[in-house]
């Protein structure tokens, strides 16, 4: 049993949607079914699959239960987790009554093949050219969803449970490597040795993202551009 991730599927299956992914480059041509074969490929139905936000570009439930339901079809266990796009992600409990091998993670933690998986959507840093007055009330209330799923974690572990804490973003914990920030130092009080993130895209995005190991945690880009639409083993 493996635990694999990717982020930023970008799907548009329902009805009357005109998001064609392919516009932004190569790496997005035909991403959708080349994740697909990619998928199946390598995940069976008792393998756990994280997916890192930016699922579908449905505005509304109803239209992204298109994307839901294909990739509720895909093999194995699937724990998501909230990106900026995700604009249809609201009422968390009616979420995660809709399928029982999908779950929605928020203020909460999933544990799968010795791993603690918590995190929360992100938002920019301070460090961003673009973060404004508003940026910092969205960026606290990421903190604090991030803060709960991370005692989540560490209240299972405290109780005796083997196992480690895994973060995960939809944002990047840090726009520019020369700077630290509030969700790096989180990660870092809670003992978090690896942390994944997508959002990023792009050749220029790559170079500049933060990746590898920055005060002793190790930082890892998954957007699916990056990962040529494979998902990435990590456990």
């Amino acid at each position: 049993m493996s635990v694999f991730i990717i982020g930023d599927l970008h799907l548009s299956f329902f009805p009357g949607a005109d998001k064609p992914m392919d516009v932004f480059g190569p790496r997005w041509y035909d991403h959708a079914g080349r994740i697909e074969r990619n998928w199946r490929s390598l995940i069976r139905e008792e393998d756990t699959v994280i997916l890192a936000g930016d699922i579908s570009w449905a505005l509304k439930l109803e239209d992204a239960k298109y994307d839901l339901d294909w990739i509720d079809a895909l093999p194995g266990k699937k724990v998501l987790l909230k990106g900026n796009h995700d604009l249809w992600w609201s009422g968390i409990t009616k979420l995660n009554r809709m399928y029982s091998r999908s779950f929605f993670l928020q203020n909460d933690c999933y544990y799968a093949e010795g791993l603690y998986i918590c995190g929360s959507r992100g938002w920019i840093t301070p460090d961003h050219e673009d973060f404004r007055e508003p940026d910092e009330k969205i960026m606290r209330r990421e903190l604090l969803r991030l803060e709960n799923s991370l005692k989540r974690g560490a209240e299972e572990i405290r109780k005796g449970r083997e196992g480690v804490i895994t973060g995960v973003l939809h944002f990047p914990p840090v726009s520019d490597t020369r700077s630290f920030s509030a969700f790096q130092k989180m990660f870092e009080d809670y003992g978090v040795k690896d942390v994944y993130y997508g959002h990023i895209h792009g050749e220029d995005g790559f170079r500049g993202a933060i990746r590898g190991d920055y005060h002793g945690i190790r930082y890892h880009l998954v957007s699916a551009d990056f990962l040529n639409c494979c998902p990435l083993k990590i456990r």
